[in-house]
């Protein structure tokens, strides 16, 4: 078997030559001689060559001469990796991916990435947006770290064995229409006041699934899933449609928002995480961090 080689020799070997002696070494190191020329003859003992000359000096053998730069590379290497190692357990290296739905992405997420970047600067994190279940399989599959979205995906029979679900904020689903719609002026609406309006169906609109408002479902006169999209045929007066009020695009001031108070309906959103799988350093501190920001 090869010598099990320990650092520590090996840098009382490079200390010797670059101190120009024994003597010199041991003092940069705050040892004794005698302890420096016993770790030496150990490590001698332990690679079954000498690697001084006998005479007393700082005078490396054939074989020494031949180690010398191999214990320089290898000393680097190591304290390279320690240093990578401890950039990694500090959070301050390293690469972390979250996905998201877009909402959340859009409205929430670039003040706590600006927040927690200015924390570790040297961390690079990618954000993703997609619907509650493209965070989820981004999750499920390892392609994100974290993700932050909606409860309804928990109802998936795969997240409960796959993944961890943590309560963040409830958001609250509503009526968004034109400013000059006759129903603008209302405070809040019941589903019932729908009925008779062109609705327009979206990725969120499964939020009704269960509840009273159910039946809305059924009344979509279209589908629009691009949120570009449905906020042209909503300014454009098509119709009215269903938005939890964080996904409420509130920089159009054509359009106004009105919650539902009957029935009254909430999405979850909260942190996803993997169930199996250990988070690194970094996607620890961010979920500890998302937690801190958005728990209610």
């Amino acid at each position: 078997m090869p010598p099990e080689l320990k650092i520590q020799p090996l840098r009382y070997v490079l200390a010797i030559i670059d101190e120009g002696g024994f003597n010199a070494a041991a003092r940069h190191l705050h040892r004794s001689q005698p302890a420096l020329s016993m770790a030496i003859k150990e490590l001698e003992q332990r690679l079954g060559q000498s690697l001084f000359e006998k005479s007393g000096k700082a005078q490396l053998t054939p074989f020494g001469l031949y180690c010398l730069p191999r214990f320089r590379e290898f000393i680097a290497q190591h304290d390279r990796l320690s240093r990578e190692l401890k950039a990694q357990i500090d959070k301050q290296a390293g690469h972390l991916d979250i996905a998201a739905v877009p909402s959340v992405a859009s409205r929430l997420m670039p003040e706590i990435l600006g927040k927690f970047i200015a924390l570790y600067p040297d961390l690079k994190v990618s954000l993703q947006d997609g619907n509650a279940e493209f965070v989820r399989r981004q999750v499920t599959s390892g392609d994100a770290d974290l993700g932050v979205g909606s409860v309804w995906s928990r109802q998936e029979g795969q997240m409960e064995d796959e993944l961890d679900f943590t309560p963040l904020l409830r958001d609250r689903v509503g009526v968004v229409c034109r400013t000059d719609h006759p129903l603008a002026e209302r405070e809040t609406l019941d589903w019932q006041e729908l009925q008779r309006q062109v609705v327009i169906g979206n990725g969120t609109s499964r939020l009704l699934e269960g509840t009273e408002a159910a039946p809305l479902l059924e009344q979509n006169a279209y589908f629009v899933a691009n949120m570009i999209s449905l906020t042209a045929m909503l300014e454009a007066g098509v119709g009215v449609t269903t938005l939890p009020q964080l996904a409420f695009p509130k920089e159009h001031p054509r359009l106004r928002f009105i919650p539902f108070a009957d029935p009254k309906v909430e999405r979850e959103i909260g942190l996803l995480r993997p169930r199996k799988r250990s988070l690194s350093p970094a996607a620890q501190a961010m979920e500890a961090f998302i937690v801190t920001k958005l728990a209610t």
